[in-house]
Parts: structure tokens; sequence; C-alpha cells
């Protein structure tokens, strides 16, 4: 498939160097930038589909995890912010069970929308993982499945909204809450967050819908998915640097598997 069978391109004209430059401005101003049905119906359709189809080939897990995705820190706590666990459940379709044909692929691909992501993301180049399972995922959340709170590790994260569930599943964040190279973690304000005493912001995003999303210092998840249907979520992901490959830990973590 061609770009413009894939992106609405009069809405969201990628290639206009004024387009680009305001979508920059607003993902600088807050760390997250929403483009409602910026991929066509047809192709959502096509990609939601090919993930129906491959159902038999999700890799499902229910695990717990510190809101820092890391080990708990033995200086702390067990019910510190540090080291409380929240639960984070889903079914995963790596990339290499992506049908090659699949327009989710042909939009990874596409040199104009990786130059678009590039000037709103201030990066230079962006590059497919090295390993055979990370660049492209299609994430699957049941009924009950949710994403517990957390920061991610990358600096930013592309994703695209397949299938929104009938209820529930909304993506909630607070930015802002640590600073990860000074070292500051935003205890305090973890605390209150995991215990509910902070207000959160809310996002309900349906099919089509493109989000950039900075959530290295922002708190996040995707609350439990409270209906019957599906909720289907793409992650594209990149890196500045060729050749890396996500860790082999990581990949047994999220898809228990290595290739």
């Amino acid at each position: 498939m061609t770009l413009n069978e894939i992106v609405d391109l009069k809405t969201f004209p990628i290639a206009d160097p004024d387009f680009r430059a305001a979508c920059k401005a607003e993902f600088d101003k807050d760390g997250v930038f929403v483009m409602p049905g910026f991929v066509l119906p047809a192709a959502i359709s096509a990609i939601r589909d090919e993930g129906e189809e491959n159902r038999g080939n999700v890799y499902a897990k229910t695990e717990q995890h510190t809101v820092y995705l890391s080990k708990p820190d033995p200086d702390y706590a067990e019910d510190h912010a540090r080291n409380r666990l929240v639960t984070s459940s889903k079914g995963c379709l790596t990339d290499d069970r992506v049908p090659q044909g699949s327009a989710l692929r042909a939009l990874y691909d596409d040199a104009e929308f990786r130059s678009f992501l590039c000037d709103v993301l201030g990066e230079k180049q962006l590059h497919e993982y090295a390993d055979p399972l990370s660049s492209i995922n299609l994430h699957f959340h049941e009924k009950g499945q949710e994403l517990g709170w957390h920061f991610d590790n990358s600096s930013f994260s592309i994703t695209l909204m397949v299938q929104a569930p009938e209820a529930g599943g909304q993506f909630e964040y607070v930015t802002g809450v640590r600073n990860a190279d000074s070292g500051e973690m935003g205890f305090d304000d973890v605390a209150d967050i995991l215990d509910g005493k902070s207000p959160v912001k809310s996002m309900e995003a349906e099919a089509g819908t493109l989000v950039f999303f900075r959530g290295r210092n922002s708190i996040h998840r995707v609350a439990p998915n409270a209906g019957d249907r599906t909720r289907m979520l793409a992650v594209l992901a990149y890196n500045a640097e060729p050749g890396v490959s996500l860790s082999e830990a990581a990949r047994m973590t999220f898809y228990g598997r290595l290739s």
C-alpha cells in the first residue's frame, strides 16, 4: 500500500514543513501530541483484521513490576514508591508475525513518514530495531487487562490505536513527575499517584489515532479494559542509532523468546 492509501494526507500534510513545525511545537510544549484519524478507516480495518487472524501467534503474559521497570531496591522499604509493585497484563504480536504486506509495515517503513517523525521528535535519523521482534508490536488488552503505572526507558513512543475498547482502557498520565537525567525520581509524587491522591490526565483514542508521547519522565498507565471488545494498539518503535537490539532479557520478558 502507498502512503496516501494509509494516511489522511489532506488533514495531515506530513510533507509540509510548516505543518511539521506546528506539530513539533505542540509536542515540545506538552510531551504529548495526538492526531485523531491519522490512519484511514480502510487501512485500520485491514490492520485490525490481520491482528484477529494472527491471534494464535500472540504471546500473553501477566506480570508484576515496579513503576521504574527495574528490580526492587533493598535500600527502600517494600511499600516505598521505589519498590511498590503494579500489575501489567497484555498479549503481544511481534514484528516477525506482522504480515509483509501489512499497511502497518508499509507505514513504519515509509521514508516520508519517518522523515516526519524525525522532524517532530527532533531526531536526525530513526532506525528499526536490529532484532526481529521489536520494531512493530501489536498489543492486545482483553477485558480486565491493563498496563500498570510506569515510566518508559526510551525518550519517546509512537503508538497507533487500531481498535478502541467499549469501556475503560483509557490512557492516563502525569507529566514531569521525575527527572531521570538528574536522578530525581519523584518518589513523593509517585506515591500520591499510586494512592489515587493526585489528579491525572486521561486520553481516550479512537481507531486510527496516532499518538506521540514522552514517557521517560512522565508516569503513565493503561486502565483496565472494562468491555468485551479487545483494545488493540500498535507500537511503532524506532532508535536514533542503527544496529540496536532490545536486550535478550527484555525480549524474554516481553515476548517469551529471542527470535
